[in-house]
């Protein structure tokens, strides 16, 4: 431990070194514990992960709008500014990897797990939390980006020019435009197929969709097809807000529907891993017959292991955001009485009390998450049943860790696969030493090879319905997982799919609830999340009801404390401030 300790330390003394001071003085950073300093914040803001959605050097050139497309550091999609970077087009949670014509940018947990508030012109930095940024612009605009540099000679030679310099040979440009093209053919029909519309919306996407679509869409096809099976990406309709992570390495499950076993180092390198594949990590498993696998899942994989070791250790000293304005203390304390009322009396507690969870560990502890269904919208559990073409994954086995994959598979199992398989791996290796960091990293208690049955929670396999997605009256409905509610202020809007701005609207009944509204990051601190009126997007999330809660956008469910009366919800919102 004193070693990782070391690590840790060193790695945030040289971030604060190349980074220097954070956001202006505008930005006020809520207190969110001793142990998040600024110097780990500024790691967190930038360590790469192994993310690399194109040559840094092709979006620096690219156009949107008659500007450059890095021209506001991608402000206009909400991302945060990181003042002090020496990479100043670039915004919080936008890395880059590798050198010369291969350093490529992409993207950390940072960029989807930071927010910042408006309350009367001042903004509040909150770590950890939920960003409220537009990703299907920024993904749809990067498309068209490419596509326009490839739509005439006068722009693709500006692009040239831009990316290799004046006086380029025709050789030169020919590779460039080649690699473009493909670039763009993988890339385009991934958001052709994917992008839903009405759009996700600020603060939300479907990230499980677009991992399955990525992984199984443009990595799994034969190489004269550039590796891309079309049908095997659909429409991302599952919407979801981003999770906070404070407390996420704790809990004992994570992800909405709770299909991931979670607390531990290795449970959680399971769980990046996989969202490094949906943000554009390269990943290409070649078959390779060996003594454990018939495929090789690391050689064409860019994720970054010591990086996703640093960035975990982080996510541990991340604290809840406290309340930045005045409470009342003597009205906290009566909603306090209020959450730990029995359920059927409108208290929370039965749900989201702190509990201690599933053994996970000798050096941590966590937080019981149970998984329950409450009535709330049921497409996220839908598309967990989706089948794929396996394609070059065919007949993948992991040993002793399920059966082997047929010409088609759940995209769930083939998610699995692909995880496993490279952890198991990479943490075998013995020809990088960057592995033997990783299976350093994974041994919180015992020897990592011997505790690779954990990994079997990750990512249950063989058809088994994740994360007990119905409960045991599979007439209940989809079950989400209930979190500890700590810093729940700050994590608008509310259910897993963002369907309701505040808790003032979570505590009415789901028939009186507000039928649409504006995300963005102006903050009511009486309605306890997202002001009515919004400056910085336009978008409207039109919702709908109980009577059609399979829509993504169901508004539908979780009536606790709905029949509360007015004095009590009012105690009741002062304690979930104060906590």
């Amino acid at each position: 431990m004193k070693r990782i300790f070391r690590g840790k330390r060193l790695w945030s003394a040289i971030f604060a070194a190349v980074i220097g001071t954070t956001a202006g003085a505008q930005t006020v950073f809520v207190d969110q514990g001793t142990s998040w300093t600024d110097q780990l914040r500024q790691g967190y803001y930038t360590q790469d992960q192994g993310s690399r959605i194109m040559p840094i050097a092709w979006m620096r050139a690219l156009m949107h709008d008659g500007q450059p497309f890095l021209h506001d550091a991608l402000a206009r999609y909400g991302y945060l500014p990181l003042p002090g970077r020496g990479e100043t087009d670039l915004p919080v949670g936008f890395t880059t990897n590798g050198s010369g014509a291969d350093m490529a940018v992409g993207m950390t947990c940072s960029a989807c797990h930071t927010r910042e508030i408006d309350v009367n012109g001042t903004l509040y930095r909150i770590d950890g939390g939920p960003a409220i940024v537009d990703f299907q612009p920024f993904l749809k605009d990067l498309d068209d980006a490419v596509l326009a540099v490839l739509a005439g000679d006068a722009p693709f030679d500006s692009f040239a020019e831009a990316v290799l310099g004046a006086g380029a040979s025709d050789t030169d440009k020919t590779a460039l435009r080649e690699e473009v093209e493909i670039w763009s053919l993988r890339f385009h029909t991934l958001i052709e197929r994917a992008l839903p519309d009405p759009p996700w919306g600020p603060a939300r996407l479907d990230a499980v969709s677009m991992i399955f679509n990525r992984l199984a869409g443009l990595d799994l096809g034969k190489k004269a097809d550039h590796w891309v099976i079309a049908d095997n990406i659909a429409v991302a309709d599952a919407p979801t807000r981003y999770p906070f992570l404070w407390n996420a390495a704790k809990q004992d499950h994570t992800q909405w529907p709770g299909f991931s076993e979670n607390g531990n180092e290795l449970l959680g390198l399971s769980r990046n891993l996989g969202e490094v594949y949906g943000v554009f990590g390269e990943f290409r498993p070649v078959r390779d017959s060996g003594i454990l696998f018939d495929n090789d899942y690391i050689s064409k994989n860019s994720a970054n292991w010591s990086g996703l070791k640093i960035l975990e250790d982080w996510v541990w000293d991340i604290g809840s955001p406290r309340w930045p304005w005045a409470l009342d203390h003597d009205l906290a304390k009566d909603g306090e009485a209020i959450f730990n009322l029995p359920e059927d009396d409108g208290g929370c507690v039965s749900c989201h009390g702190k509990r201690t969870g599933e053994f996970r560990s000798l050096l941590h502890s966590t937080y019981a998450t149970p998984i329950k269904p409450v009535g709330t919208d049921e497409r996220e559990c839908q598309i967990l049943e989706r089948t794929v073409k396996t394609g070059i994954l065919e007949g993948a086995k992991i040993p002793l860790v399920g059966s082997a994959l047929g010409a088609e598979a759940k995209a769930f199992d083939v998610l699995a696969i692909s995880v496993l398989g490279a952890i198991i791996q990479h943490s075998t290796s013995l020809t990088s030493s960057d592995a033997q960091i990783g299976l350093q990293g994974m041994s919180d208690d015992a020897s990592a090879l011997t505790r690779f049955d954990d990994l079997r929670g990750a990512f249950p396999v063989e058809g088994m319905r994740p994360g007990e997605l119905i409960a045991a009256d599979p007439d209940a409905g989809c079950a989400y997982e209930a979190r500890v509610l700590d810093g729940i202020w700050a994590a608008a809007p509310y259910l897993h799919n963002g369907s309701v701005p505040t808790l003032v609207e979570l505590l009415k009944k789901p028939e009186d609830r507000v039928m649409s509204y504006t995300p963005g990051p102006a903050y009511d601190i009486d309605a306890v999340g997202m002001a009515r009126d919004q400056t910085v997007f336009d978008h409207v999330i039109t919702l709908t009801g109980c009577d059609d809660i399979a829509s993504g956008n169901s508004n539908c469910g979780h009536d606790y404390g709905t029949g509360l009366s007015e004095d009590q919800k009012k105690a009741l919102l002062e304690y979930l401030k104060s906590i």
